[in-house]
C-alpha cells in the first residue's frame, strides 16, 4: 500500500502530471457509505472530464472518476532491478526487433511499419520508438490505410513497465478505439549463468539453417507461408538448435540470435511426451554458449504473460522481466 492507515489522505495530483508515475486511493464503485477504497500504481495517462485513467506496468488502464478520488501523489521511478544486466528500453526494443525481422518494411517519422505476410504479430505490427511525425489520429489512419492496402489487420505494438516505455501510446490507441489482443513479457538475465547450466547439452545439434523437420516442431503456423522462412533467418547472427525426435520431428528445438552484447532466445519448443526431461534447458544451454563463444554477455526473451510453465522455467534461469509489450489491433466498426 502507498497509504498506510495512518497516512493523511490528500489528493497531490492535477491534470498537470499527465505523464507521470503516480500512486493513488480511491473509492471503488461497489463502496458503501462507510468508505471501501482500493488503491493503483501506474502512469498517469489522461485526465479528461474528471476521468483519470491510470496504466499499470503490465499494461492494464484503470479509469477513475475524480469523485471518488481520496488521495493521490507523484511517485518516484520504479527502482532499477538488480538482477541481471542492465539495459534502457530503447537498447532492448530494438536487439528485439533484429531479432525477429519482417519481409517489407516503411517509416513513418520514427515509427516502422512492418509487415511479413501475417506471420507473427511481432513481424506485422508497428514499431513506434518515438514521433511519426504526425498527430496521432493521422498517423494512425495512415497505419490503418498501409495494412489495409497489403490485406492485413492493423496493428501496433507498444510497451509497458519500464522507464522510457508507452503507458501515454497506450491510453492513445484505447481512446482511438484500438484493442489490446495479447501481452508478453520481455525478460532479461546475464548469459554466462545460463551457459554454465548442468545440462546435458550432447544431444543438442546446431545448424544455420531451419529445415523441414525443425519446422514440423515449430508451432506457430499451420503450412509454412512465404515469409516464415525469411523471418526465422532473419538477424545478426542467428542459429537453430534441435534434439531428435521421433518420426523425423525433433524432441526439441529453440532458436538463437547473437547480437553484440545481446543473445536473444525464441522459438523453444518441446514435445508434449517429452516435457520435464531437461530437453528446454539443454536447448538454452547449448545456445547460450555458441552466444558466449560469439562474444554475447547478456540473454533476452519474450514469454506470454499467461504461459505459466515457460514463466517459471526462465524463473528458476535467471530471467527477470524488464517490461511487457502489447499488440494492439484496429477494432473496425
Amino acid at each position: 500500500m502507498e497509504f498506510t492507515g495512518g497516512a493523511r489522505l490528500e489528493v497531490r495530483i492535477t491534470s498537470a502530471d499527465v505523464g507521470k508515475r503516480v500512486s493513488v486511493r480511491y473509492v471503488t464503485d461497489s463502496a458503501t457509505a462507510g468508505g471501501k477504497f482500493t488503491d493503483a500504481v501506474g502512469v498517469l495517462t489522461s485526465w479528461d472530464n474528471d476521468v483519470l485513467l491510470i496504466t499499470r506496468k503490465d499494461g492494464r488502464s484503470v479509469r477513475i472518476a475524480g469523485s471518488a478520488l481520496a488521495a493521490g501523489k507523484v511517485v518516484p521511478p520504479a527502482p532499477a532491478r538488480r538482477r541481471g544486466p542492465s539495459a534502457t528500453f530503447p537498447e532492448l526494443a530494438r536487439a528485439t526487433a533484429r531479432a525477429w525481422q519482417p519481409v517489407e518494411t516503411e517509416a513513418l517519422g520514427d515509427w516502422t511499419l512492418r509487415a511479413a505476410d501475417g506471420f507473427t504479430r511481432r513481424a506485422n505490427s508497428v514499431l513506434p520508438l518515438g514521433d511519426p511525425g504526425l498527430p496521432t489520429a493521422d498517423a494512425l489512419a495512415d497505419v490503418r490505410a498501409w495494412y489495409a492496402s497489403r490485406g492485413l489487420p492493423a496493428y501496433v505494438q507498444a510497451a509497458t513497465g519500464a522507464e522510457g516505455t508507452q503507458e501515454l501510446l497506450c491510453a492513445e490507441l484505447e481512446r482511438h478505439g484500438w484493442r489490446r489482443e495479447v501481452s508478453a513479457e520481455v525478460r532479461i538475465a546475464a548469459l554466462a549463468p545460463l551457459g554454465d547450466l548442468d545440462a546435458d547439452v550432447s544431444a543438442v545439434r546446431l545448424s544455420r539453417t531451419v529445415d523441414e523437420s525443425w519446422l514440423h516442431r515449430y508451432q506457430r503456423f499451420g503450412e509454412p507461408g512465404p515469409a516464415v522462412r525469411p523471418v526465422l533467418r532473419s538477424g545478426p547472427s542467428v542459429w537453430f538448435a534441435s534434439v531428435a525426435g521421433t518420426g523425423g520431428v525433433p524432441a526439441a528445438i529453440g532458436r538463437c540470435v547473437a547480437d553484440g552484447r545481446w543473445a536473444g532466445f525464441m522459438a523453444v519448443e518441446v514435445d508434449p511426451d517429452q516435457r520435464r526431461r531437461g530437453l528446454a534447458t539443454s536447448v538454452m544451454t547449448a545456445l547460450a554458449r555458441q552466444a558466449l563463444d560469439e562474444g554475447a554477455s547478456a540473454a533476452w526473451l519474450q514469454v506470454e504473460a499467461d504461459n505459466d510453465g515457460a514463466r517459471a522455467l526462465y524463473d528458476g534461469m535467471g530471467f527477470a522481466p524488464h517490461h511487457h509489450y502489447h499488440h494492439y489491433r484496429w477494432a473496425e466498426a
